[in-house]
């Protein structure tokens, strides 16, 4: 095989263009999510409620996943991912107004929590319509043989907003405003004006081609033939499955604002770099393995990857120290970055381009959608078990189905992605 180009992706302008709106509305859509956290806690100093935000994202994102993966590939894509964003502009003017002076100090604080979580409910609902566009029109920019770089750099594109995006939110509040309250509803209107400028930027792109052949085929029959692939692919069945429960049981990350504020005393600023952490570790990876492919004995690395992120969450839990909860999170990213690069390799070479739509429906179903769970699942343990403890339990769980993965089912533990890159590598000469 060939030595992979680390830029190959870059040299399409269509895919800059594409990374460019990327950044601009995961950076968006993280400072929203963390801001409208650090609101919902200060509202009701219960962490109980940060979980519920999760759970109002979570339930149209899994009951609209499949359905809109069926649009997805009935559908152009550009076009589809504009509608997206523009309905995205209107939940964040949304939450810029119901954080307004105005209503704050009109309104009781049930009536705002309920805005709140309706605006999330309706964001949940396009969410799962944002992945499949995406995951679609990344393989219709750039050429097949080198769909691994491409993700390297759409993954490390989310890291990157992920990191700028939750830090500047931490810090954002303290400075645009002369109280949280005011940093927070200044803070939301950058999240509009960033998500009217990738709106903008989309129409960079030129429309793509409709490669699915079955247009017009019965919703059923192509949910059906969706959801058999995935499971009859077993490297895609089993990196969902094991990227899904360790995301479900780590959402540590979830519970940063209780630490932030009960359990470090660090404040807002120390908020923003707890939820940086990770995303700092994730990004750096991503970078690497742009110049370091890692394809070969991918499955072993993906569950090394996933034993080190259950390790790093358990040390989190267990801290008292600022600066060590802050190492553990970083490390934390690490070995999630690495796990979501070899996840995005493997649903990318293995999907064909006539279902890519309904597959990353599925992915958004198991992985996707885990990450709200797991804040709900998050917010209840420790309203249960106390914050600390629900941290660690869920990092033993993420090394438990680590290692039951790892006996379970030999075959991933053996997956090799090289054919596959050569077959792709032949079929691009």
């Amino acid at each position: 095989m060939a030595k992979q180009d680390p830029y190959a992706a870059l040299r399409y302008r269509e895919f800059n263009i594409f990374i460019l709106v990327r950044f601009a509305l995961v950076f968006a859509w993280s400072m929203q999510f963390v801001i409208i956290e650090w609101q919902v806690y200060a509202l009701t100093k219960d962490p109980l409620y940060i979980g519920l935000i999760g759970l109002m994202e979570i339930i149209p994102a899994l009951g609209m996943a499949l359905f809109a993966g069926h649009i997805v590939d009935q559908k152009e894509k550009r076009n589809l991912l504009a509608v997206c964003i523009a309905l995205f502009s209107i939940i964040s003017f949304g939450m810029f107004w119901i954080t307004s002076p105005e209503i704050t100090e009109s309104w009781s604080v049930n009536q705002i929590l309920y805005c709140i979580y309706a605006l999330v409910f309706f964001g949940g609902l396009l969410r799962s319509f944002f992945g499949p566009s995406i995951f679609s029109i990344v393989a219709l920019i750039v050429p097949k043989k080198i769909y691994p770089n491409a993700a390297t750099w759409n993954s490390s594109t989310w890291q990157m907003a992920r990191v700028l995006g939750v830090t500047f939110a931490g810090f954002s509040i303290g400075w645009l405003g002369e109280n949280d309250q005011m940093g927070v509803h200044w803070s939301l209107c950058i999240v509009f004006v960033l998500v009217m400028f990738s709106l903008v930027m989309l129409f960079q792109i030129k429309k793509k081609p409709i490669l699915n052949p079955n247009i017009g085929e019965p919703v059923i029959q192509s949910l059906k033939e969706g959801v058999n692939f995935v499971f009859k692919t077993k490297a895609i069945l089993g990196a969902l499955t094991l990227d899904m429960i360790s995301v479900l049981f780590g959402g540590a990350i979830a519970l940063a604002a209780v630490f932030a504020t009960d359990i470090l005393n660090v404040g807002s600023e120390g908020f923003g770099i707890l939820v940086a952490a990770p995303n700092v570790g994730s990004f750096l990876t991503m970078l690497v393995t742009a110049y370091i492919p890692i394809v070969r004995k991918a499955g072993l690395k993906l569950l090394v990857a996933v034993f080190g992120f259950g390790l790093s969450i358990i040390a989190f839990g267990l801290s008292s120290v600022f600066w060590i909860s802050v190492i553990a999170l970083f490390f934390s990213g690490v070995f999630d970055g690495v796990s979501m690069v070899i996840r995005q390799t493997i649903l990318q070479l293995k999907t064909p381009d006539h279902m890519r739509g309904r597959v990353s429906s599925v992915n958004s179903m198991f992985v996707g959608s885990s990450n709200e769970l797991g804040a709900f699942e998050s917010g209840l343990t420790a309203k249960l078990m106390g914050t600390a403890t629900a941290v660690v339990f869920g990092g033993t769980m993420t090394l438990i189905t680590v290692i039951s993965t790892a006996f379970v089912s030999p075959t991933f533990r053996k997956l090799d992605l090289t054919e596959d890159m050569q077959a792709h590598d032949e079929e691009s000469k």
